[in-house]
This record gives structure tokens, sequence and C-alpha cells, in this order.
């Protein structure tokens, strides 16, 4: 038995300045952005969260910019052969990560916890 629900939304910028894409992004979506956060470092930025609310992230890639789903799960391995049995493909295994591929194109990644109050409102899978 595992449970997974969705994490986050990430927006890829193929960008030189990860900040000049973040200030963008925080006035169009109504959400600062969160200097402080653990998650904003390096190629990486975070919008400020509401309570019970996907992460909204931002990261500088070097692929097409696009904008790409995190399922979290207290089961990476589980949730990804779950995922498998659904027709995903996987297409990379990380660290800390896998990504993979829906059979309709999309590419997403199942990451580990990483929102306050899980299990609150996940998928319970047996």
């Amino acid at each position: 038995m595992h449970h997974s629900r969705l994490c986050a939304l990430l927006i890829d910028c193929r960008v030189a300045d990860i900040g000049q894409a973040a200030e963008f992004w925080a006035a169009a979506l109504g959400r600062a952005v969160d200097p402080d956060h653990p998650g904003t470092r390096g190629n990486y930025v975070m919008l400020e969260t509401p309570e019970d609310e996907p992460i909204v992230q931002l990261q500088r890639v070097e692929h097409e910019s696009r904008v790409h789903i995190d399922i979290e799960t207290d089961d990476i391995p589980a949730e990804v052969s779950r995922l498998e049995a659904l027709g995903a493909q996987v297409v990379d295994r990380l660290e800390r990560w896998v990504v993979m591929q829906a059979p309709t194109g999309q590419r997403f990644c199942v990451v580990r916890v990483q929102r306050p109050g899980f299990p609150k409102n996940a998928n319970r899978w047996d």
C-alpha cells in the first residue's frame, strides 16, 4: 500500500536569467517569489504556495520551455510500477526522482513527498 497526489507544477524555462523568468510568472500568477524556500537555489525558484495548493516552481533548463507536473508519493518504486501498468514509461531514474512519459506523450516526474500534510488529499493504492 502506498499514497500519491499531485504535488507541483514545474515551469521549465529555457532562459539565461531564471530570476527574471520568476518575476514574470510571479506577477502573472499573483504569487510572490519565495527566496527563503529551500527549493529556491541555483537553477530553481519557488513561488509562494498557499496551503493545500500545488507547489509552483520554475527551473532553468536546456531543453525546450514547457510545463510539467510532479506526482509526490511515499513509495517511488511502487508508484512508478503503478504508472507503468497504466502505460507510462520510465525515461530516466535519477537520485531523488523518476522521469516518466505518459502514453499520450507528456513527461512528468514521480518524486518523494514534498509538501506538508501528506497523505492528506492523497490517493491510497493497494
